[in-house]
């Protein structure tokens, strides 16, 4: 064998062996590669479980708290029907007691003192009347019915009747008070 085929035969070798060591290296990082892989695809599917529950629980949340918030609703009435219900208690002993009442005056006495309790068990409750008479005409808190000449300048633009009171629960309007407003002439 000649010198160049000892050579060719060598360059083969060395070119077999390159191979080999980049074919291992080529499968170790593969290798690395599919164990990031594999680290990745577990990470991602503990992140969806994460997310799945976490979903879940928010709707599970959701449909506890629209189940709280219907229950309140339901039963926000309840502490004012109880108390609503003396009222009518002393009014259906008003109503025996007018069936066999021969003092008109006494009746009376006992029907007033009947709405007085309705109206402090109201108010206990955060029902507010307002008075409107003499106040400026605001569109927020009165309804006007009709228009009327004032009776005297001052009044112009001011509720001089009120019709149906207004209230406030809480502060907070939730009937708008029915009300005559003064008129100047040329209005």
């Amino acid at each position: 064998m000649s010198e160049q085929e000892k050579e060719i035969q060598v360059d083969d070798a060395t070119i077999e062996n390159q191979t080999t060591e980049e074919t291992t290296k080529t499968e170790e990082v593969t290798e690395e590669v599919m164990n990031d892989i594999d680290k990745l695809e577990l990470e991602v599917a503990d992140w969806k479980d994460k997310y799945m529950r976490l979903f879940a629980e928010f709707d599970n949340y959701k449909k506890r708290s629209f189940k709280e918030k219907m229950e309140v609703i339901q039963t926000a009435g309840k502490d004012l029907m109880i108390n609503l219900l003396e009222v009518i208690d002393d009014s259906e002993r008003a109503e025996k007691q007018m069936e066999t009442a021969t003092d008109v005056e006494s009746v009376k006495n006992g029907i007033k003192l009947i709405i007085n309790k309705l109206n402090h068990t109201l108010s206990s409750k955060g029902l507010k009347p307002f008075d409107s008479i003499g106040e400026v005409f605001d569109v927020e808190k009165h309804e006007a019915i009709t228009e009327i000449p004032a009776p005297t300048p001052d009044m112009i633009g001011k509720v001089i009747d009120q019709v149906v009171k207004g209230y406030t629960l809480n502060d907070k309007l939730i009937r708008h008070a029915k009300v005559v407003v003064g008129k100047g002439e040329n209005a």
